[in-house]
């Protein structure tokens, strides 16, 4: 279920929080927690009914918000027939409460268990999504929104836009098609062995492996364009888009038509604004951007394949305006992601000037045949941890020395881009940043959450047959 929330109703929740600041301790404490359910629902794809899961809250909605000062006091409950996980992408709790189960500190929440999570929230676009083997190819996934107070000072229509990628095969079965020989779907250049290329071609458009997964639909908020959602703006039409890449391996441009949009934060971290008609939103990244829609008028926000002809997204019209009605194909194929925009982000909060303490490097490996991706040539079960020391500034390499990009996120921190191919630079601070194929990335952090903390690939097939690591504090 999308999230849309108008002026009005914003500004009387940011009233009603300022009231409850004047409460007593005792009555503040007594407040129910939020519970969020994990359970299985039915949607509506091509003509079709397909079984997924999701993640809802008190109301049924999908997701969570929570308004400014608001803690993440949260029940999970688990109402499936088997284990699961929760992550909690964007936030930067202790490692416990991290919501995953492979460093240890927890084990997954079993059918019919309960647990609480209690923690001071990170503001901005979030997300939340399974991290328990291939459940979040099956649309365990839900927005996790953190208002902040400056968010009511923008006095905006909030519109929230979850994309995923759809297949009616089971996860397991795509799995087994992309390592088993059998049915491999390889993007563009099927079972290519990239052993013997050159430098030149290895940097062309046509050497670069996009798509392992061909898909059956792309999804904006559960649904495709042959029948999309419609946001009727409020008068003025001025929106806040937060956007959530939730699909498990595809990434996607952001497309508004010729449309002029002004990019405010990435990953939830506010950026000096970027104006745009076009922004690339790769597996796990979150794009907030304020559009205005003239009166009488509608306007698709297209979210387009990278690599690929196939498009989803959402039309927001304004009292009055026709819907015209669009393809979810288009005539030509959309370009590969690149970082020509991350170049451009620069952070209004960044990184406190400090000399750096410890610089790390990680090389992504792996290729497309045998399907098996891993960093420094080391699969999760011979994983070298990084270490770094609590108190650090950290600067961490990201070599990529395979044919195919990869979306890095660190759990427990969020990371300022620093370095882009050799060049310095003061960019956006994320906790996914894109590593496109034989490109380098360096993020700059601060070992400020102590504990052991995954760091892998976004793309879920990438990270199930290897490419995760661990960040360890010694």
């Amino acid at each position: 279920m999308p999230i849309v929330t108008n002026r009005r109703s914003f500004l009387m929740a940011a009233s009603a929080l300022l009231a409850g600041a004047c409460l007593p301790t005792a009555s503040l404490a007594a407040a129910p927690a939020h519970t969020l359910t994990v359970g299985r629902r039915t949607i509506a794809v091509a003509g079709r009914f397909a079984s997924v899961f999701g993640v809802t809250d008190d109301a049924g909605r999908s997701g969570l918000v929570l308004n400014a000062g608001e803690r993440f006091q949260v029940e999970l409950v688990n109402t499936l027939n088997e284990p699961t996980t929760v992550h909690w992408h964007g936030q930067v709790p202790t490692p416990e409460l991290d919501g995953i189960a492979e460093t240890g500190y927890v084990s997954p929440l079993a059918s019919g268990e309960a647990r609480m999570f209690d923690f001071a929230a990170r503001s901005g676009t979030h997300w939340m999504h399974s991290h328990h083997e291939l459940q979040e190819q099956s649309l365990l996934t839900a927005p996790l929104i953190v208002r902040s107070a400056e968010d009511a000072a923008l006095d905006l229509q909030e519109v929230v836009l979850l994309l995923n990628d759809f297949s009616f095969r089971s996860p397991q079965e795509i799995l087994a098609g992309l390592t088993g020989g059998g049915g491999m779907d390889h993007g563009n250049m099927p079972g290519m062995d990239h052993g013997g290329m050159d430098m030149n071609s290895m940097a062309s458009m046509e050497a670069m492996d996009l798509n392992d997964v061909e898909y059956d639909a792309f999804l904006a908020n559960d649904r495709t364009l042959d029948d999309p959602e419609v946001v009727r703006t409020e008068r003025g039409g001025r929106v806040r888009l937060r956007i959530i890449n939730g699909a498990a391996s595809t990434a996607f441009w952001i497309d508004l038509g010729g449309h002029i949009a002004s990019a405010i934060a990435v990953d939830g971290n506010p950026v000096a604004p970027v104006a745009g008609t076009r922004f690339p939103l790769a597996q796990a990244q979150r794009l907030d951007l304020i559009v205005d829609v003239p009166a009488g008028m509608s306007l698709p926000v297209f979210a387009r394949r990278e690599g690929d002809t196939k498009r989803t997204g959402i039309i927001l019209a304004a009292p009055g305006a026709t819907i015209d009605k669009f393809s979810s194909d288009t005539s030509e194929k959309e370009a590969p992601l690149d970082l020509s925009f991350e170049q451009t982000l620069v952070a209004t909060t960044p990184l406190a000037a400090k000399a750096v303490d410890a610089r790390l490097s990680v090389m992504l490996t792996g290729s497309m045949s045998p399907y098996a991706w891993t960093m420094d040539e080391r699969a999760w079960s011979k994983r070298k941890p990084l270490e770094v020391v609590a108190g650090q500034r950290v600067e961490l390499e990201l070599m990529n020395h395979t044919m195919m990009a990869h979306p890095m996120h660190l759990h427990g921190h969020h990371f300022q881009v620093v370095g882009i191919n050799g060049n310095r630079l003061n960019g956006a601070v994320r906790d996914t940043v894109l590593v496109p194929a034989m490109g380098t990335v360096v993020i700059g952090f601060d070992a400020d959450n102590p504990g052991r903390w995954l760091h892998h690939c976004h793309n879920l097939y990438h990270m199930a047959t290897g490419m995760m690591s661990e960040l360890v504090y010694v």
